[in-house]
């Protein structure tokens, strides 16, 4: 993906706030051969190409003064409760390094797998993306699991999925995460309660009513 920025030579949080009236935002890129260079970049077109997935685990491609640099999305600073940018991160991306970063998952064919198919069952995604490490041409955009062979109470964790050659996930905390689980959908309002309740039980022995009486004075 492409974009345009251009270089920004006034610093300082008035120079950024004059920025933001104009509908622009303060960015800086970082890393490589090169020095930090302070950045602006047009709000509109960059607020839409961050609805985009691969914007945000793809190399990108800045045009920065006329000239091209590939880059690498780090961070983004919002507004609390308005959607505006405040500020935008990217470093440089070298060709021999390797690079981490953040890719999402692509869950596909769960709706052709016997879990939901014979069992009803749902499918759960404790995690949704993984850090991952490669050379910048071993980039994917995504990683697909196949869930078409996942049976009710099957599970996938992350040594299950296979990545692509030169991909290398970099499992954070739980050396083994767990990616993907077939379960029963709970019944919405039950509690175990009643649960127990509904179970069939031994009838009770029946005692017979007996009329209460007015105490003899």
């Amino acid at each position: 993906m492409k974009f345009i920025a251009t270089t920004r030579n006034l610093h300082g949080t008035g120079a950024s706030r004059r920025l933001r009236h104009q509908n622009k935002v303060p960015g800086i890129v970082y890393g490589g051969e090169g020095k930090p260079v302070s950045i602006e970049i047009d709000h509109n077109p960059l607020i839409h190409a961050l609805r985009v997935e691969a914007f945000h685990s793809s190399i990108l491609e800045m045009e920065l003064d006329g000239s091209p640099e590939r880059v690498l999305l780090r961070d983004v600073q919002w507004h609390p409760f308005k959607q505006q940018i405040r500020h935008i991160d990217f470093q440089r991306v070298s060709t021999g390094k390797a690079i981490h970063i953040f890719v999402p998952f692509h869950f596909i064919n769960a709706e052709l797998s016997p879990a939901v198919k014979l069992s009803g069952a749902l499918i759960n995604h404790p995690m949704v993306d993984v850090e991952i490490s490669c050379l910048p041409r071993h980039l994917p955009e995504f990683i697909a699991i196949d869930l078409s062979e996942i049976k009710l109470g099957d599970s996938i964790h992350l040594s299950d999925v296979i990545f692509p050659e030169g991909v290398t996930p970099v499992p954070r905390g739980k050396e083994n995460p767990l990616v993907v689980t077939a379960t029963m959908p709970a019944i919405a309002g039950a509690s175990e309660d009643e649960e127990v309740a509904a179970e069939p039980t031994e009838a009770a022995p029946v005692v017979p009513a007996v009329k209460p009486t007015a105490d003899k004075k």
